[in-house]
């Protein structure tokens, strides 16, 4: 690329061809001797390449080109490849946090309830059909149907456990879902510690008036969402439970564990 060629580095351009190629990709490139490997892509392509890295020399860097992008935006990454690709090369690493929710690793946001049903159901579309009015119209057709859960929520740091009515409860490492939706606004990538956003269903006039608040970072202003910020999170409700890890969704039994690494993954910011 010329870019690359312009500022004198050296890379290999690989292409994925299914869901988990990234993963072995990275893996495989981190066997050679990569120090920088570039997730361009949406979340689902960085979790896929971050997990790939956690625990290893080599740095994670993010060129945004999915439908939500909500790390990528966080790191205010630029979407022209060629501003952020040069950003990269001129960058500074630094070491994040990532968490886990039962063995799926997550980088940005992981969650029970709502947002994982609106995860299965964009994954359920398949790769080539994806776009931000897509997701747009799941997400007013979930609003119609979804029913929400009743879970016991325990957090650490010790707290009572919390039974609730849930509309979805969030497990955030970064700020936002993507496209600006920003459901943990306190958040940061190295506190050692993920918030756990508990929305409580209120109904869906609630539901809806609330949505204009995840667009101005005033999601925690809303009646019946409470912020936590916890090292690690225990969720029991009626299995299956799904939930989703930066936007992939996965099936459980009737209990969810979720908890933070610190320091595991280095960053190319």
């Amino acid at each position: 690329m010329d870019t690359l060629a312009d500022e004198q580095v050296e890379a290999d351009i690989l292409i994925t061809e299914r869901q988990g190629h990234a993963n072995e990709l990275a893996r495989e490139a981190v066997d050679r001797g990569a120090g920088v490997v570039v997730a361009w892509g949406g979340d689902g392509t960085v979790n896929e390449v971050a997990s790939a890295l956690v625990g290893t020399a080599a740095s994670l860097a993010v060129v945004p080109a999915g439908s939500g992008n909500g790390l990528a935006r966080m790191l205010a990454m630029p979407a022209d490849g060629v501003r952020a690709l040069t950003r990269i090369v001129h960058g500074a690493d630094r070491l994040i946090d990532v968490g886990l929710i039962e063995d799926a690793l997550f980088v940005n946001v992981a969650g029970v309830g709502f947002d994982a049903a609106i995860a299965a159901a964009f994954a359920a579309m398949g790769r080539g059909r994806r776009g931000f009015l897509k997701y747009a119209a799941i997400v007013g057709r979930e609003l119609r149907r979804y029913e929400s859960g009743t879970y016991e929520v325990v957090l650490e740091p010790a707290e009572a456990p919390t039974r609730l009515r849930a509309f979805l409860l969030s497990f955030a490492n970064g700020r936002q879902w993507g496209n600006g939706a920003v459901i943990a606004p306190d958040a940061e990538l190295d506190d050692g510690a993920l918030e756990a956003v508990l929305v409580e269903d209120r109904g869906r006039p609630a539901v809806l008036a609330a949505f204009p608040r995840l667009f101005t970072g005033r999601i925690g202003s809303v009646p019946g969402v409470t912020i936590h910020r916890v090292r690690s999170a225990t969720v029991r409700g009626t299995a299956p439970l799904m939930y989703h890890a930066d936007g992939e969704p996965h099936l459980a039994g009737s209990t969810v564990q979720v908890r933070i690494r610190p320091a595991a993954l280095r960053l190319r910011a």
